[in-house]
């Protein structure tokens, strides 16, 4: 299997994990980026302030996303566009936190996928003073992107991941965990299925 997958990244208008107001999408197929995906959010009542803190890190305002679509709108696009991929994000518990809350937010299924964390990869396979997105992604070799900007984000995810599987010589996601020990993560009935699977036989006893 190549070394396929789809990075994502959020920003979010406040600290709650359902008030999405941006989305990033980069797929990759045989390790190279393929397609780009950039879209602004509307957030669901009641999760639609946007904190003065939020705003000062992504710059990204109410009225920015005034005439932007809800999620309900762009779940459809975002399954079009990740297919069945394992997604891929930077600190990817909180993308995914994200995706799960405000899919039910809107009252609609958690779309079912495997996750795994280029913030822990990048832990495994660089030697680093910092982890943080910026410093991951030049050590990659991908420089001088508009941090916070969540397409840029998602690319810079990309390029840590493709530098990521050819520095430990591997040409699949889940090769790339094993020799990292770094575990996937999972929402929806992906989610359920990896908690039933933890369980094993000692669940039926």
């Amino acid at each position: 299997m190549p070394v396929d997958f789809t990075a994502i990244d959020f920003e979010t208008a406040n600290p709650s994990s359902a008030s999405a107001c941006s989305i990033g999408l980069v797929k990759v197929k045989d390790g190279v980026v393929v397609d780009r995906l950039h879209r602004y959010i509307r957030p669901p009542f009641p999760h639609d302030e946007f904190s003065e803190w939020n705003v000062r890190v992504h710059g990204i305002t109410r009225d920015m996303v005034s005439d932007a679509a809800g999620w309900a709108e762009l779940l459809p696009v975002f399954r079009e566009f990740a297919g069945a991929d394992v997604l891929v994000a930077h600190n990817a518990g909180f993308d995914m936190r994200v995706i799960a809350a405000t899919s039910e937010a809107v009252g609609l299924e958690v779309p079912n996928h495997r996750s795994l964390c280029s913030l822990q990869v990048a832990r495994k396979t660089y030697h680093l003073d910092s982890y943080r997105l910026p410093v991951a992604a030049m050590a990659a070799g991908f420089e001088d992107f508009s941090h916070h900007d969540a397409l840029a984000d998602a690319e810079a995810c990309a390029a840590i991941m493709v530098h990521a599987a050819a520095r430990h010589d591997v040409d699949d996601l889940d090769r790339l965990a094993h020799v990292t020990r770094v575990a996937f993560g999972a929402i929806g009935q992906a989610a359920t299925a990896a908690r039933a699977a933890s369980h094993g036989p000692m669940a039926l006893q």
